[in-house]
């Protein structure tokens, strides 16, 4: 009698173990699985939005820094505080759960590019989820256009991100600086100063095109051209 009941012990302890067994390995799969799928909607509240301009004070009020000066009105408003990394000037800030990456390339803009790609790769951030600011001479002062693919349109730094990207399928936004310019005189109007008339209404234009930033990190990308691209 007394060995019938260590024999049904045993087998008990043995099927207790063995089912201990299979569901530690069940799971280990289950908790990767949860890990990854963690990582992954982390990656997807995270946004990259890069300002375009030329690093330096002797470039900071001009019309080809004006996505330093929409990134720096953006952090201002959320808390954040640039500092000194790789390829550029990086503040981390939070809107509605989502974190965004705000970037100012210390490239100078031709290598644009070289930032973009850096700062996408170091975090994990998809392409969908860039969002850059430029100034555009096609566009009369303070319009503001959202797209969310094209071509460079000339425009240099642009085209290094187009080229370190291997895609022309990212959001950019156009901040429009007019083309109040003489022939042959596009370098020294971009790389000018803004005149006293269009210092005026500059810092309301500004806000506008972070409320684009705000919107691409939110409602996406079709809803915000919707809601935004005429005001």
């Amino acid at each position: 009698m007394e060995q019938g009941t260590k024999s049904k012990e045993q087998r008990f302890s043995f099927f207790c173990f063995l089912g201990l067994r299979v569901l530690s390995l069940l799971l280990v799969p289950c908790s990767l699985l949860f890990v990854l799928c963690s990582f992954k909607y982390i990656c997807l509240m995270k946004y990259l939005i890069v300002g375009l301009g030329n690093p330096g004070v002797k470039y900071a009020e001009t019309r080809h820094n004006i996505g330093f000066k929409v990134v720096d009105a953006l952090a201002k408003e959320l808390g954040g505080t640039f500092t000194l990394g790789k390829q550029a000037e990086m503040a981390e800030v939070k809107f509605k759960g989502r974190t965004l990456i705000l970037i100012k390339p210390t490239t100078f803009m031709n290598l644009s590019g070289k930032a973009v790609n850096y700062w996408m790769q170091a975090e994990k951030i998809p392409r969908e989820h860039i969002f850059v600011i430029t100034d555009d001479l096609a566009l009369p002062f303070g319009k503001l256009r959202l797209k969310g693919k094209g071509s460079d349109g000339g425009h240099n730094g642009l085209k290094d991100i187009q080229a370190n990207l291997n895609s022309q399928e990212y959001a950019r936004l156009r901040f429009g600086v007019g083309n109040d310019f003489h022939k042959g005189q596009q370098v020294d109007y971009v790389l000018g100063e803004w005149s006293e008339e269009e210092k005026e209404s500059l810092e309301e234009r500004v806000q506008v095109a972070t409320e684009f930033i705000k919107g691409f990190s939110t409602i996406g990308l079709n809803l915000t051209m919707t809601n935004w691209n005429n005001k």
